[in-house]
């Protein structure tokens, strides 16, 4: 996955994520806007995503935080 690739699906995870989602919601709706990246590319994402915008919006920050954790601890499919 290239940076610009990371860059879209992170802004989408910015834009779809709340606070009562499941991680297997997230990932089901950015997979949706994304067929092709897998579990491990939106966890990536996630972490570039807060990278790039904890300062803008914290709460979504915070909610991809504890997704991409969460995604990170998980053993791989």
């Amino acid at each position: 996955m290239d940076a610009s690739e990371m860059s879209a699906i992170g802004d989408t995870l910015m834009r779809i994520v709340t606070p009562d989602m499941s991680p297997k919601q997230l990932v089901k709706a950015a997979q949706k806007a994304h067929p092709k990246a897998s579990k491990k590319d939106i966890a990536r994402a996630a972490f570039f995503s807060i990278i790039a915008n904890a300062d803008q919006d914290i709460g979504k920050a915070k909610n991809l935080q504890a997704f991409a954790i969460a995604e990170r601890t998980q053993p791989s499919d």
